[in-house]
Parts: C-alpha cells; sequence; structure tokens
C-alpha cells in the first residue's frame, strides 16, 4: 500500500508478522511436559564434520503423547544424537534401542513450569520490542514524509494506521504468551 509518500504499510505489517512468526518459533522449542517434534529443532549433531539438525539424520515421531523416537538413518550416527540430546539441556534422558533412540519425556515440575512461564515471558517481551522497533521505524517514515510535504491530515490517517497494525500485533503476541503459559501451567 505504498504510494508517493514512501511509507509501506505491507512491509511494516510484514515485519511485525515476522516478529510474531519468530515468537511461534521459540514457544515451539519451550517444553510443555507434551512430546512435540519441534522441541528438538535447536538440537544440532556432530554430523561427518557439519553440525546438523536433528531431523537431518533421522525421522523424528510422536507415537504418544509423553514419547519421541528418532530413526536415525546412519547407525554409525546414533551415539552422536544420543550425545546431541544428553547435551542439549532438555533434561530429556535418551534411551537406546538398535538404530531407533526413544525420549520419554518426564513430567515437569511446579517449580520447572514456573521458570518455562518466565522463559516465555521474555520470549514474548522481545517479540513486542521486535514490533516496537517496526512501529519507530514507520513513524520516521511519516516524519520524513511530512518534512517532504505531506499534509497534517495525511499524516494524521498514515499514523493511525501504522498504530492499528502495531496495536494488532501486539495484542496477538499477548495472546500468544497466555496460551503458551496456560499450556505450561497445565499439569
Amino acid at each position: 500500500m505504498s504510494d508517493e509518500t514512501g511509507i509501506d504499510l505491507d512491509d511494516i505489517e510484514r515485519r511485525m508478522k515476522g516478529a510474531q512468526g519468530a515468537l511461534r518459533t521459540e514457544f515451539a522449542s519451550l517444553r510443555t511436559g507434551r512430546a512435540a517434534a519441534s522441541m528438538l529443532d535447536p538440537i544440532m549433531v556432530e554430523s561427518y564434520g557439519q553440525r546438523t539438525p536433528i531431523n537431518q539424520v533421522g525421522t523424528v515421531n510422536v507415537p504418544e503423547p509423553r514419547m519421541l523416537t528418532i530413526n536415525v538413518w546412519d547407525k554409525t550416527m546414533v551415539q552422536a544424537v544420543e550425545k546431541a540430546i544428553r547435551e542439549s539441556g532438555l533434561g530429556i534422558n535418551p534411551q537406546l534401542n538398535g538404530t531407533i533412540i526413544m525420549l520419554p519425556i518426564p513430567e515437569l515440575n511446579e517449580e520447572r513450569r514456573r521458570e518455562l512461564t518466565k522463559v516465555a515471558a521474555q520470549y514474548a517481551e522481545h517479540a513486542r520490542v521486535a514490533v516496537r522497533n517496526v512501529r519507530r521505524d514507520g513513524m520516521d517514515q511519516l516524519k520524513k514524509a511530512k518534512a517532504d510535504g505531506m499534509s497534517e491530515d495525511d499524516n494524521k490517517i498514515w499514523h493511525d494506521e501504522v498504530q492499528s497494525l502495531t496495536d494488532g500485533a501486539i495484542s496477538a503476541i499477548d495472546a500468544a504468551l497466555e496460551n503458551k503459559q496456560e499450556e505450561i501451567m497445565q499439569v
């Protein structure tokens, strides 16, 4: 929706949605006591001299709500995958069964749940900051356009549009945080 004013609302909206997408990815990596393949996304395995994501050395499955399995394609990689999981800090103890690594997901205690809600809140705050930075960029574009001769009325309309996008993005982040915190605290 850019025109001669130099303000690109589509770009502003896309960047705000990018911050929300990054937040969803971070939330997916938080353990909630329920098995999810995305929990393993941040873990890298030393494979043939390179760091490789786990999902590129084996098939990750969720056979039951509290169990993950990794069917490692190359049996020489099983030990490296097991080591990467042990060192990941997820608090999961891998069990070997041939080329299949089973990961039973332990119950979260109350203290760990509270820690995870704080981590989720930090992720949400980072996303809010990113959205506010995009808003600031939009407002800077408006100031420049006003200096270049944009009318007061047009400036107000564009200002309201940018603020509306910001408010929508922040409320979506707050709603996502609330949902994630409820999910974490569920026993």
